[in-house]
């Protein structure tokens, strides 16, 4: 696998993941372990809710983006850090049953003075559902190293 380096990265770039789909079981249990609401945890509670039923949590989401880009090996086999997210929301509920993928597109590459050997791409991610809506938006922050003054790899 190759390495790609801040030089190598254009802006517009884009990339689609594969897809995956949600299911009530794993809904259920990342909510008890990591955002405990009824419209996350209790599908009878959840019917009572504001979303009329079981719905994944922000969270979940975020997380489940994050794998998908990670398993992608966006930037081959240089070592990438990811420095923060922007504007992170949720526009749609998820819900069980619902197959959703990740697209990415780089919207912005900055060199950074005081750090010569590193740059940040600013990523778009939008995670899609099955019927193309948008149900979640982030913008991603990644470090990245420059291409080695000597060309090396």
């Amino acid at each position: 696998m190759t390495r790609r380096y801040l030089e190598d990265l254009q802006v517009g770039e884009t990339w689609t993941s594969d897809t995956v789909t949600i299911e009530a079981d794993d809904v259920i249990d990342f909510g008890r372990k990591f955002d405990p609401q009824p419209f996350h945890t209790d599908p009878d509670a959840a019917r009572a809710s504001p979303f009329g039923g079981l719905i994944a949590s922000g969270w979940h989401l975020a997380a489940l983006a994050m794998k998908l880009c990670v398993k992608a090996r966006l930037f081959g086999e240089t070592p990438i850090v990811g420095v923060g997210a922007d504007e992170l929301r949720w526009l749609q509920p998820v819900r069980p049953g619902d197959t959703v993928h990740v697209k990415r597109e780089l919207v912005e590459i900055q060199t950074i003075p005081d750090k010569p050997k590193r740059g940040v791409a600013k990523a778009r991610i939008d995670l899609i559902n099955q019927r193309g809506e948008v149900v979640m938006r982030l913008y991603g922050l990644t470090s990245i190293p420059r291409r080695p003054p000597d060309g090396a790899q």
